[in-house]
Formats: C-alpha cells, structure tokens, sequence
C-alpha cells in the first residue's frame, strides 16, 4: 500500500484499539500463561506493546514487562492506562529495537507478528527474540492460521463492519497470494468526524513456516494450542498459539 510504514497501523488506529478489539484475546488467558512461562517475578518482553491491554494486566500479576511499539500514538494510550508506571515502554521497531536480556518470556499477540511484511525480517525477528531468551525461555506466538487454499486467488472485498445511527465503518481489502500479502482500510464515515482511514497490511505464514523461523533461530516448539487457555489444536483450527523454547543449558541441551 502506497505509502504505508511502520507506524501507519498504530496511529491509524490508537484511539480505537481498545474499543474495537477489547475482546479478541482472552486476557486472564493470557496473563496466567505469561506467568507460567516466565514464573512469579519474571521477566517478559511484549512486541507490538499497543495500549497495554496485556502489557498491564501483566504487570499487576507481579511480571516486569518491557513492551515495545513503533507508534507513539499508541504508547500514548499505553501511558493513560498504566497509571503505576510499571511497563517499561520503549518506542522502536520490534526487530532492530529490542532491548538487551535476558528475558524469561516474550510475547507477540495477536497476530502481530505478521505486521512485519516480509519472510526476512520475520525471520530476524525470531532470531532478534532469541537472542534475548535466557536458556530455556519462552517465546509466544499468538496468530491466525491461513485459508491457504481461499488464499491462492488474489481477492479483492469490500463489506460493513459496523453500522450505528451516528456512524458506519467499512471494511475493504485485497488479498496478494503469491506474496503472501493482504491489506486494506477501515473506512468511517460519522457525524462527528467525516471520514477516517484507518489503514492494515500483513504478511501472514503457516504455522509451519513459523515453526522453521523459529527452528532456524534456536528455538523449538513446546505446544500448540489454539487460544491462550490450552485449548487443543487441530486441522480445523481457525487460530494458533504457539510456544518456543530456546535450546541450551536450561534444557539440558
């Protein structure tokens, strides 16, 4: 999408974030998993950090969270709610701004992982994450799992996502297969405000492919649910969450 970079999601959609998605992820899930993982005290790094909708609840379950997020609109939003100051906020690219570890976890939810639009720098995501493990830690991936067969055709849409009295949001979008690529526009129309655009791209994967990136940076698969509660995953699966662990001493490798 012409002119579309890295801060283009956030600041389009900051001032939504919350009311939009407030219930795509189970949150309790999702911070009883990070506790597991990183243990009572631990430390866990969140790409893609948004508004703090789990970045903070993490840090009320006694985690130390350091969260970071291309766009300021976002990290904005973040310092309303954390009211105790207790994520530490760094606003970077989740790729070439991570901050040093060792961690004991690191999450990226949500599909957020797609937000980085190629199969490289996935890849040197992984290998960035890694890097900042302690041996044994955890690294959550939290995604949809492609229609690849929907998905060959190069597809166009154009549909409602929502209709009120005072506004209307339309959702339009098009499919790019042989990249792997899909991206589109939230169109609103409201009385208050005209029209905004609220712009998304993505470069989506398999799960599979998944698993090779993080194969190829040191980290194994431990499980593969398809929420945050450890529900089983299957064929029919429509989303995945997906734990790697990185090999050394912690694991007796």
């Amino acid at each position: 999408m012409r002119g579309y970079d890295e801060r283009s999601y956030g600041d389009g959609f900051a001032d939504v974030y919350d009311e939009w998605y407030a219930d795509v992820t189970d949150v309790d899930a999702t911070v009883a998993r990070m506790l597991s993982l990183a243990g009572p005290g631990g430390r866990v790094l969140e790409l893609g950090v948004g508004t703090g909708r789990l970045a903070v609840p993490m840090v009320a379950a006694g985690l130390r969270v350091v969260g970071v997020d291309s766009s300021e609109a976002m990290l904005d939003r973040l310092t309303e709610r954390d009211v105790t100051n207790g994520v530490t906020a760094i606003r970077g690219d989740m790729v070439d701004d991570l901050p040093d570890g060792p961690f004991d976890a690191a999450l990226v939810a949500y599909n957020t992982i797609f937000n980085l639009l190629d199969e490289i720098t996935q890849q040197r995501c992984f290998v960035e994450v890694a890097g900042r493990l302690r041996p044994g830690g955890s690294f959550v991936v939290e995604a949809f799992v492609p229609d690849v067969e929907r998905r060959r055709r190069a597809t166009s849409d154009v549909s409602l996502r929502t209709l009120a009295v005072d506004h209307v949001v339309l959702s339009v979008s098009v499919d790019d297969p042989d990249n792997q690529r899909a991206e589109g526009q939230f169109v609103q129309f409201s009385e208050e405000g005209g029209v905004r655009l609220r712009p998304w791209s993505i470069r989506w994967a398999t799960p599979g492919q998944l698993d090779d990136m993080a194969a190829r940076a040191g980290l194994t698969l431990a499980e593969r649910c398809s929420d945050m509660a450890g529900a089983g995953f299957d064929d029919d699966s429509s989303q995945h969450v997906s734990i790697y662990t990185k090999r050394g001493a912690a694991d007796g490798q």
